[in-house]
């Protein structure tokens, strides 16, 4: 943990994930409609955080780890943080592993090749993964298949994320802060994407860029 400025008495601070399609809370297997008005459900929805940023009008806090939001398991949608700051007001994380750590090799933890999120084929972290199937999609099931990685300059698929909220003091019971991931986002955002046109992403490129710059405004934060 790297602090910029004063320090104060330290506090556990809670940052909490859900998943959505649009308004919808996300569930495994419940049928939604994306911005190209494709059917689909998921069956798997996963993506790194890490290296948070917790700030406030006069200081900003750095944590340094690695986390895997997965939908399947709810434990894993809660990152508790210990912070030395009074109150937080914005936050900020890396969608994604750093190109460092893509070149490390095997780890453990959160960044585990038995997460299947790592490319032995290709040396490097898939960044986020979202699985399903959609009539649209002409392929075997009828499944999509989106695992978007990419490290290297041109294929960049990490993507800074910047929110910032109502202040959270620690006075307060309650010292969480709440945010949601629309997986719609991923369909409708920078660029239009298609399930029927492109339902299979599993390599570094154009797609992987296309679909990052998308994912990269899935964030927002959640009243409480």
């Amino acid at each position: 943990m790297v602090l910029s400025g004063a320090t104060f008495a330290q506090h556990s601070i809670s940052i909490k994930f859900e998943n959505y399609a649009g308004t919808e809370l996300l569930h495994v297997q419940q049928t939604y409609i994306n911005g190209a008005g494709e059917q689909f459900t998921v069956r798997n929805f996963r993506y790194y955080i890490s290296n948070i940023v917790l700030k406030n009008k006069l200081q900003s806090e750095t944590h340094e780890g690695y986390f895997l939001i997965d939908q399947s398991d709810d434990a894993s949608k809660e990152i508790i943080l210990q912070t030395n700051l009074d109150s937080v007001s914005a936050i900020q994380f890396l969608l994604g592993v750093d190109s460092l750590r893509n070149v490390t090799g095997v780890q453990t933890g959160a960044l585990d090749p038995a997460m299947d999120m790592y490319w032995t084929w290709n040396t490097g972290y898939v960044m986020a993964k979202l699985e399903g199937s959609s009539t649209g999609a002409n392929t075997p099931r009828h499944i999509f298949s989106y695992h978007v990685g990419g490290y290297k300059e041109g294929e960049q698929t990490t993507r800074n994320i910047k929110l910032s909220f109502n202040t959270v003091d620690f006075v307060r019971p309650k010292k969480i802060i709440y945010i949601s991931a629309d997986i719609l986002k991923w369909f409708d955002g920078k660029n239009k994407i298609s399930i029927a046109a492109t339902p299979l992403c599993h390599e570094p490129g154009k797609l992987a860029v296309m679909l990052a710059d998308n994912y990269a405004a899935m964030f927002s934060m959640q009243k409480e």
